[in-house]
């Protein structure tokens, strides 16, 4: 009886010795997973709050229109990109950004209008004779034209990818946060990944419902 006892005993020994060390390894192996996979969605999460907090202030503040400026946001870089008015609206915009929190640096692709570049100021063109004031107006007129033309559609696409990012953002059953938009002549290109066939064909749907949208490419891929 005492010789079973002792065989029992030093079998559940050896079970303890040889499953401990397994068993650590594996729990170890599983948090390091969790814990890379937890960095790189809150990292996701974190640009896209941050695209979203970068144009709200735009949007906000009197000096800037916020509307015609695309703000892009990847590993904390915040990109900005559009046409401003005036040099006092281009600086305002690039300051807000750079004061947003989570923001690690700002690549300013803000265009400005001609006017604004060459210094040239209303008060110079009011002191000219009446004709050169006319030729002055004529020749910008012919400048401008489709360069005003451009810019509408810069802000239209501006708009029309806003208002996408936000609304896939507040869609309950799609999954947006590896979603990128991005808009030309009212032309929605969805790139990136989601979870599911299903919030694809959602992304793309919601995409398309959106006002001022013409059409949507739909480059998102499912993850395996």
């Amino acid at each position: 009886m005492l010789k079973r006892m002792a065989v029992l005993i030093c079998g559940v020994g050896v079970i303890l010795m040889t499953s401990g060390p397994a068993s650590a390894q594996a729990a170890d192996t599983a948090k390091e997973k969790t814990q890379a996979a937890a960095e790189k969605t809150g990292q996701v999460l974190t640009d896209a709050e941050i695209t979203t907090a970068v144009k709200t202030k735009l949007l906000a503040d009197k000096t800037v229109g916020g509307l015609k400026i695309d703000v892009d946001t990847k590993d904390g870089v915040v990109t900005l990109s559009g046409p401003v008015n005036s040099a006092a609206e281009h600086h305002a915009a690039v300051r807000i950004a750079r004061e947003t929190k989570g923001v690690k640096g700002v690549t300013n692709k803000l265009t400005l209008p001609i006017a604004a570049t060459t210094g040239s100021t209303e008060p110079k063109v009011k002191d000219d004779t009446k004709q050169s004031d006319e030729k002055a107006r004529i020749i910008i007129k012919d400048d401008t034209t489709p360069k005003v033309k451009a810019a509408g559609r810069k802000i239209a696409d501006a708009e029309i990818t806003t208002s996408v990012k936000t609304k896939l953002l507040t869609v309950k059953d799609v999954i947006a946060n590896d979603i990128n938009v991005d808009t030309n002549e009212g032309v929605v290109t969805l790139k990136g990944s989601v979870p599911t066939a299903a919030q694809k064909t959602r992304a793309a749907e919601i995409a398309r419902n959106t006002a001022g949208v013409k059409s949507v490419v739909n480059e998102l891929t499912v993850q395996k």
